[in-house]
């Protein structure tokens, strides 16, 4: 009964160590899950940073390319600005050389001219004297000629400086609004990362704890392995005991079996079965002696 005794403590110390170990698993469990929730908020995170990443990289080049061209822009502005002032002078130059006479005026003593040599019969000296009035008329016309194409030109330069800097405002706009975009991904960007030393750190503690309560749980495994073991020894006692103990018992009822077939033998009397195999085991004469069934 002591051996069964020492079973059944045994038996009930494992079933408290396994109570113990599987509430150590079910937090162990539990700190698992926290970490890999936070470990997939990490990866998350770490797609987000990656994400703002390439914005603020392509909004970077994109400024860099409205740099350039608003830089060329200014330069055509500035280039322009300078045909501009040396028109202005071509035009005083050639305000300065302008005929006293109107160009209407100029313009209908070419047209008599011409019509006068068309149509009058003039002599050879005086033809020549009317040619060289046209000339002279002509030269006087084509400085207003010039004048006009100066100030064509002016007009048109501005108008191009005009266009330009409102094309030069639009890259500066677009430029601005760019660069605060990526101005802006990238404090989200650095946020983020800040997130992400946070989250990661969290997990990484978590994961110490796991490993710490799961570590717990290997004294008690290794315990309820031990008294496992010895439970088996005690079994394997009591078994050996048990059969000693059969053996012992089934000595004795062959003893008495063997004693009271040798006392019928000496009577003659019947033997049973069981008392005949006895003492034919024992090599003992049985002879004239039947059994009974």
């Amino acid at each position: 009964m002591a051996k069964r005794q020492q079973i059944k403590e045994l038996n009930e110390k494992i079933s408290l160590l396994r109570e113990e170990k599987d509430k150590l698993e079910a937090e162990t469990g539990e700190w698992a899950q926290k970490r890999d929730r936070l470990n997939e908020r990490f990866r998350k995170i770490r797609m987000e940073i990656s994400e703002l990443k390439r914005e603020r990289d392509e909004a970077n080049e994109r400024v860099k390319d409205l740099k350039l061209n608003r830089d060329e822009v200014k330069a055509r502005i500035q280039q322009r600005i300078q045909e501009l002032k040396n028109l202005s002078g071509e035009i005083k130059t050639a305000a300065d050389k302008r005929p006293s006479g109107t160009q209407q005026a100029l313009q209908q003593q070419f047209d008599e001219i011409e019509w006068k040599i068309q149509t009058n019969p003039t002599s050879l000296q005086e033809e020549r004297e009317l040619i060289e009035q046209v000339r002279q008329v002509e030269t006087q016309l084509n400085i207003y000629k010039r004048l006009e194409q100066l100030r064509q030109k002016g007009l048109s330069t501005r108008a191009e400086i005009k266009a330009l800097r409102v094309q030069g405002q639009s890259y500066h706009d677009i430029l601005t609004k760019t660069a605060q975009k990526s101005q802006e991904c990238h404090e989200k960007m650095i946020s983020k990362i800040e997130e992400s030393k946070r989250v990661k750190a969290e997990a990484d503690s978590l994961h110490q704890t796991f490993m710490q309560t799961r570590e717990r749980t290997r004294p008690i495994q290794e315990e309820i392995v031990a008294l496992s073991d010895q439970i088996r020894q005690v079994k394997g006692e009591v078994r050996q005991k048990e059969e000693e103990e059969k053996k012992q018992a089934e000595g004795a009822i062959l003893s008495e079996l063997e004693s009271r077939a040798r006392n019928k033998l000496k009577r003659r009397e019947k033997l049973t079965w069981e008392e005949f195999q006895q003492l034919a085991e024992k090599g003992i004469d049985t002879e004239d002696n039947t059994s009974e069934t």
